[in-house]
């Protein structure tokens, strides 16, 4: 699939990953419809990094709202009826971690309201953009050009954490789990529509999530990498994006962004 006059929706996309993933599409000619339930952010990065360009918008939206997010979706595919740019796909990057252990020292559990917030934006959040792109993308008519008869394709971010979740990541590595797993089921449901669905699971990379993160936990976590050793950055992510967009052959895989490491327990 090409980019260049299509449109995206981005979740997450005033921060991080996805505004690299967005900033990566807008310069290859894509539009990119930005949703975030951070409207401040929104407002700074439509202020700033995209004050002149016509190929990106902002759409309030928080992905654990299932009404709120179809009205941003359905915002968004207005958007292109407007500027006759296609729907192409999603990029589903909107995500939020919380740390802590089963048991705290004293053997109390911990929080199931705060274990509950991370599924809901995580994996119900990711599961409800995706059925509600889909269904706008099993709406549109081929592409006469597209041989394959592909009609887009949905991006969902995982985490090596599905794997190799370090200690107090429960709630994070099971969320990101649940979504690695949904990736091959969804892109056998999708096929007969002509939509590919494919995980990327990054290891540590430099975002807002990680800048709250010790020195002297970051320096431990760049001695799991092996090459390079250093967190990712959020155009090296958004170049994967790119790439999974334009290879169609692509299809129901969790591709690892993460330096050949393993996680350890820390």
């Amino acid at each position: 699939m090409k980019i260049k006059g299509r449109t995206f929706i981005l979740t997450g996309g005033a921060s991080g990953l996805g505004l690299g993933t967005a900033q990566e599409l807008a310069s290859q000619g894509g539009y990119v419809a930005i949703l975030d339930r951070d409207e401040e952010a929104g407002k700074r990065v439509m202020s700033g990094t995209f004050s002149y360009s016509k190929s990106v918008r902002f759409f309030t939206a928080d992905v654990s709202d299932a009404e709120n997010l179809e009205k941003a979706v359905d915002a968004a595919v207005t958007w292109t009826k407007e500027t006759g740019k296609p729907l192409g796909g999603a990029v589903s990057a909107a995500g939020v971690a919380w740390t802590a252990k089963t048991l705290d020292r004293s053997g109390n559990p911990s929080s199931i309201s705060a274990f509950k917030t991370v599924m809901d934006v995580n994996v119900i959040g990711t599961y409800s953009l995706c059925s509600l792109v889909a269904s706008r993308l099993a709406a549109q008519p081929l592409d006469k050009l597209n041989e394959d008869g592909e009609r887009g394709v949905i991006i969902l971010v995982s985490s090596v954490s599905a794997l190799e979740g370090r200690t107090g990541q429960v709630a994070y590595g099971g969320s990101k789990g649940a979504v690695a797993s949904m990736t091959l089921p969804m892109a056998r449901d999708l096929a007969p529509w002509g939509i590919r669905v494919v995980a990327l699971a990054p290891a540590v990379f430099d975002t807002a999530m990680t800048a709250a993160i010790s020195k002297k936990t970051k320096n431990k976590l760049a001695a799991m990498l092996e090459f390079p050793r250093r967190f990712g950055q959020a155009s090296e992510f958004a170049k994967m994006v790119s790439s999974v967009i334009q290879n169609v052959i692509v299809n129901g895989a969790i591709i690892r962004l993460d330096g050949a490491s393993r996680m350890g327990k820390l």
